[in-house]
């Protein structure tokens, strides 16, 4: 079901703008606000038939809800979160090197929304969250995410075990994130069909989700902390999939699956 959710703040507003304004439905704008970047927005507000309406500080306050809003809150049509059966529905029609982010429990709009972004801008093809203890696309999470939380499919599912062997099935590689694992994604061989489980904040994978798992892989981490923040986390592993697929030739064959 798709719901009206706030976006705020200048950057967010822009992305918005840009990759979905076919969505926005309505726009408050700081009455007392004349800069160069304003008026832009403005503008393109107002090319799209919208008339921004012109209001005090405190009212976009409300509006944002505490959010830092920047002078300028959207009202937009969210996309409607996926489900189990378009999940099955995307699978048979992935391609031939699909990357799917898989997220176990995380419950952080601002990681989530950070994961989104990063997602986007990997290639993900979609991601998948439970859910029971997940967060949802909140206005936090559309305005970290930057326009992806607009334009990423995301799939909630009721049994991530279910959903992970679905993905199996059709030819996709599931590879946990683990700080305890042997081998570092450095070590792996990721130019292959992958989905990437990653865990919540501070518990990491579940059991059961480890059990699912392919294979599970680490980051090296050579100071004194011991695990890195959920989404940073993401993105470097996502980005060491894009980077090992693009030493991909036509030539390479079944090697790349792992041992």
């Amino acid at each position: 079901m798709k719901t009206r959710r706030h976006v705020v703040g200048l950057h967010a507003v822009e992305a918005a703008l840009q990759h979905g304004p076919e969505r926005i439905v309505s726009a408050w704008i700081d009455a007392a606000r004349t800069d160069d970047r304003l008026a832009r927005l403005i503008k393109g507000l107002q090319a799209l038939g919208l008339k921004p309406q012109r209001v005090n500080k405190a009212r976009l306050d409300i509006l944002a809800e505490g959010q830092s809003h920047q002078g300028v809150v959207l009202e937009v049509i969210m996309p409607g979160e996926l489900g189990e059966n378009e999940l099955r529905s995307a699978l048979e029609t992935t391609g031939t090197l699909p990357l799917f982010l898989v997220l176990d429990h995380l419950q952080d709009p601002h990681n989530f929304g950070a994961c989104l972004r990063t997602a986007d801008a990997a290639g993900v093809q979609g991601v998948v969250l439970t859910k029971d203890q997940s967060v949802g696309i909140t206005p936090v999470v559309a305005k970290v995410a930057s326009g992806a939380a607009e334009t990423m499919p995301v799939y909630r599912v009721t049994n991530l075990a279910r959903a992970l062997s679905w993905l199996k099935s059709a030819g996709i590689w599931v590879a946990g994130a683990a700080g305890e694992a042997e081998r570092t994604i450095y070590e792996a061989d990721l130019r292959l069909p992958l989905a990437l489980v990653m865990g919540a904040e501070g518990k990491g994978l579940r059991r059961l989700t480890k059990e699912c798992c392919d294979f599970l892989v680490s980051i090296p981490m050579l100071g004194q902390v011991e695990s890195l923040n959920v989404s940073v986390a993401t993105g470097v592993l996502l980005y060491e999939v894009v980077r090992q697929r693009r030493t991909l030739t036509s030539h390479h064959s079944s090697e790349v699956f792992p041992e």
